[in-house]
């Protein structure tokens, strides 16, 4: 077998680091097209590749591979995964070799892409209606009548077929990639943002692998593609990810702010060329610059490749700003817990100190039981508003520093009650909720106001249950002084399996213990001395 492998390239030009808008999408720009031949003529091989020796199309030229049976060209073909084109004799080591040849390209290995012409030199073998009726061919060709230009004509209509499936594919695949990664940006937590800023990143990568396919020349060696993505705040870039990129670099940085004001005159969101070989992608909300990623080694991008970016800032721009709205939503919330937790205290003799000591205490103790960040957080937040149900408690009852009647008593008792119908109202106040209507629940079934027992009652409230215990116990009261801390620790293990969750118990003994190793407290260190918490 002879095989044939001659690269034309057309020389890049002067400035070959600037995107290409036009062209080829389908290969690297300069790469020749791949054609087989298929025949055990070697006339006809012969007379095919001087044929086909100035050939070009959409400024490609022409690599032929020949073989000289169809045992070959399946050899051939598993090697070169990107031919464009194949002309198949129909006769060779068998009547109907060539016929087989196709059957298999197109019905088991299911390559509908491949453009398969028939050529034979005895038609009587292989009658023409007989094969286009039966076969998935895409020409059938008598060889004697294929002459320099009709072989010329039949390669070219052939090429512009397979390009433009290609094009239809890669623009499937683009679509694609986009419509699977969008909804991705609108998943990510809100205190994940630079995980979205890498995704995003590593998502306008592999497209542009995609849509966008590298060039390289012999003289053009630009490497992998890299780039980073930055956010606009106060006029200036901030970095949120980078891939392969040299930020010691600074020049890029003016360029770019450049181009966002060329960009916000526009509205235009766009791929736009800052320097050879780095193109930047506006993130535009209403016409305003948000962010940027800005993409290196990129020399070639076609129409196709420039509309697929641009829907995919769009999508990034979009959830972007979806973050910052929701963040602002969050910080609202935050906010509400806290003025409503404040307002409470100012009923009561504590201050504002009591729900941040509880707050934290709250957060140390869920991590330390293995909640995740996010979850300890919110019940950090909700621990705040354990008691806001006190604000339609009377004063007169509230604040009595001696003994309370039994009476009073169940008046306080009703402040759960009040505060869940408080926080009832708002649907982002859940935690908060259960926190305030169950955190006098007991383990043992004897709290108010439900009598709910174990597990039944929700994991925040046992958690605010124990830290809120602590807390009054270590502080000062109009009706009594404040506990020494291991004596506050040790009444707390005292209630484990009774008042408090045994879980719960551990977990915060646990955090007070690591507290004690780390200051040296000798006093709280007796508390553990010869037990395992």
């Amino acid at each position: 077998m002879k095989i044939i492998r001659k690269s034309m390239v057309t020389p890049p030009p002067q400035d070959s680091s600037l995107i290409v808008p036009e062209g080829d999408a389908v290969g690297r720009r300069g790469d020749p097209w791949t054609v087989l031949v298929v025949d055990d003529d070697p006339d006809i091989l012969a007379v095919t590749r001087i044929s086909l020796k100035d050939f070009h199309f959409s400024g490609r030229s022409v690599r032929l591979l020949c073989a000289g049976s169809a045992r070959e060209a399946l050899e051939i073909y598993h090697r070169e995964p990107e031919i464009a084109v194949a002309l198949i004799d129909v006769v060779m080591e068998t009547d109907d070799a060539g016929l087989r040849l196709v059957k298999t390209i197109r019905e088991e290995i299911k390559n509908q892409t491949i453009r398969l012409i028939i050529r034979t030199g005895q038609p009587g073998h292989a009658p023409e209606r007989f094969v286009i009726d039966n076969y998935d061919i895409d020409d059938y060709k008598d060889k004697t009548e294929l002459t320099s230009i009709k072989l010329y004509t039949t390669v070219r209509s052939a090429l512009k077929s397979y390009r433009d499936l290609k094009l239809i594919e890669t623009n499937r695949q683009g679509l694609e990639m986009v419509l699977k990664a969008a909804p991705g940006m609108y998943l990510h937590p809100v205190n994940e943002i630079q995980v979205f800023f890498k995704d995003a990143l590593s998502q306008v990568i592999r497209l542009c692998q995609t849509a966008c396919p590298i060039v390289r020349h012999a003289e053009v060696d630009p490497g992998d593609l890299c780039g980073f993505v930055a956010t606009l705040e106060s006029g200036d870039l901030k970095i949120r990810a980078t891939v392969g990129w040299d930020m010691r670099e600074q020049p890029w940085a003016k360029m770019v702010l450049a181009r966002i004001d060329k960009a916000t005159a526009t509205g235009c969101s766009s791929p736009v060329v800052i320097a050879p070989g780095q193109v930047m992608l506006p993130l535009l909300v209403h016409h305003k610059p948000i962010g940027v990623i800005v993409l290196g080694n990129l020399f070639h991008l076609t129409d196709n490749g420039r509309y697929l970016m641009e829907v995919f800032a769009i999508q990034c721009a979009s959830a972007l700003e979806n973050f910052r709205l929701y963040d602002e939503l969050e910080g609202a919330n935050r906010r509400a817990m806290r003025m409503l937790a404040v307002a409470a205290e100012f009923k009561d003799t504590e201050t504002g100190d009591h729900v941040k000591r509880l707050s934290r205490q709250t957060i140390e103790t869920a991590l330390e039981l293995g909640c995740s960040e996010e979850v300890a957080l919110e019940m950090g937040q909700a621990s705040m508003m354990h008691d806001i149900g006190k604000i339609g408690i009377p004063d007169a009852v509230l604040l009595k520093p001696g003994k309370l009647t039994d009476d009073e008593f169940e008046v306080i008792k009703s402040h759960p009650g009040i505060g869940a119908a408080i926080l009832s109202e708002d649907g982002n106040f859940k935690v908060a909720l259960q926190v305030a209507l169950s955190h006098h629940e007991r383990w043992d079934g004897t709290g108010y106001p439900s009598g709910l027992k174990g597990e039944e009652i929700p994991l925040a409230a046992r958690i605010v249950s124990v830290v809120d215990v602590f807390d009054a116990l270590v502080s000062a009261r109009p009706y009594k002084k404040a506990w020494p801390v291991a004596d506050a620790l040790a009444e707390i293990r005292r209630g484990s399996g009774s008042h408090f969750d045994p879980t719960v118990v551990a977990a915060f003994l646990r955090t007070h213990r690591h507290r004690a190793e780390i200051r040296g407290d000798d006093a709280i260190k007796e508390v553990f001395s010869g037990r395992t918490i």
